[in-house]
């Protein structure tokens, strides 16, 4: 069987996003290039996510936290994340990459791959045929070694109770 090409697998996996986390998506890959990073990072998606979908942003217990978290998301386009750049983040998470997909080739970190992996199988668990923005934020809470999760615990935020939080019947909206 032939291999899909490139711009098969991306309409794929794009049809397998909501709106807005597919809008996360592009400004996170937009972020990164604007940064000089080589690779969209666990806290490229989390400052997208963030910014663009309100259902994330409610997550939060609060606008504080929202406030802190972007706070240290700006200071690292403008700093706070030069320890960041020109490297790899790789955080051993034991979720699967999604192999083949347009992730593992365009750019994405593993962790952040790994992390688009864990959103899949916490939609498919749930039964949605879409991706969220709280499926990533999920997944994003859940690797401690991420860039993303440093960032939450900087601005406050414990990345398992949110989490835990994300994972309430009340979040499943």
């Amino acid at each position: 069987m032939p291999r899909p090409r490139p711009a098969a697998r991306r309409a794929e996996l794009e049809d397998g996003l909501s709106p807005q986390l597919l809008t996360a998506l592009t400004a996170a890959r937009r972020r990164a290039l604007r940064d000089g990073d080589r690779q969209i990072d666990t806290a490229h998606l989390l400052h997208s996510l963030v910014e663009t979908d309100p259902e994330v942003a409610a997550a939060f217990d609060s606008g504080h936290q929202l406030a802190r978290i972007l706070g240290y998301l700006v200071q690292r386009s403008i700093g706070y994340g030069l320890r960041w750049q020109r490297s790899v983040e790789d955080t051993g998470s034991a979720l699967p990459v999604l192999r083949g997909t347009e992730t593992t080739a365009a750019g994405w970190s593993p962790a952040a791959a790994t992390a688009l992996a864990g959103a899949f199988e916490r939609a498919a668990r749930r039964g949605e045929g879409r991706v969220r923005g709280l499926d990533l934020l999920a997944a994003l809470a859940a690797d401690p070694a991420g860039r993303a999760a440093e960032v939450l615990r900087r601005a406050g935020v414990d990345p398992v109770a949110l989490a835990a939080r994300i994972e309430e019947p009340s979040q499943q909206v």
